[in-house]
């Protein structure tokens, strides 16, 4: 074969380099990793990153069910409400659900390839992923539905039901923060559980 086939190759052949040449030319020709692993490590520096993103999106699916409750007021509907917090809370339960619930998922992924699948035998990772889940069916089968009903309401200051409704709304939004900050507690700590 002729050099001028092959522009790229240097002037230097491999046949100059001896051994250390023929390595080389084998290490590049060497078939790379199976599909679907990393051919490089993330950056150090991406971490903290991708780990706040999916701290801050776990807690920010939970938001809108902790929150609202206290946002309930009998003379008026929370609907009607000037601030742009419950505004943006309303907003965030009736269309942010998936897009956070999405990127959560894909940080979570992100994670587990970073940190090695290993990490899901740890006792403390399946107990808050349990407790996750439970707040999860608190928040999409309870709490939700609950306050769609309370929400567009306007009461009487007197409405003795719709105070008992949005009091009991408020109860297990404490138990709702309650749960995440026990989340929190074992993401921290990593306690050995068994």
């Amino acid at each position: 074969m002729k050099r001028e086939s092959f522009p790229h190759v240097s002037e230097i052949g491999t046949s100059d380099l001896g051994a250390a040449g023929r390595q080389d030319r084998r290490a590049a020709t060497a078939p790379g990793p199976p599909f679907g692993q990393n051919r490089r490590p993330m950056p150090a520096s991406l971490f903290p990153i991708l780990l706040a993103t999916h701290v801050a999106l776990a807690v920010g699916l939970f938001l809108p069910s902790i929150l609202l409750p206290f946002a309930l007021r009998a003379r008026r509907a929370a609907t009607e409400s000037a601030s742009p917090l419950v505004r943006g809370l309303l907003w965030m339960q009736s269309n942010g659900t998936m897009v956070v619930g999405v990127g959560l998922a894909l940080t979570g992924i992100g994670l587990l390839s970073v940190l090695g699948p290993q990490l899901l035998g740890q006792p403390w990772l399946l107990v808050a992923l349990s407790i996750y889940a439970f707040n999860l069916v608190l928040a999409f089968f309870i709490q939700r539905p609950n306050l769609r009903r309370l929400i567009g309401i306007r009461a009487d200051a007197s409405d003795a039901t719709w105070k008992t409704r949005a009091r009991r709304q408020r109860y297990v939004s404490y138990a709702m923060a309650g749960l995440v900050g026990t989340i929190g507690f074992l993401m921290s700590t990593k306690p050995q559980l068994w």
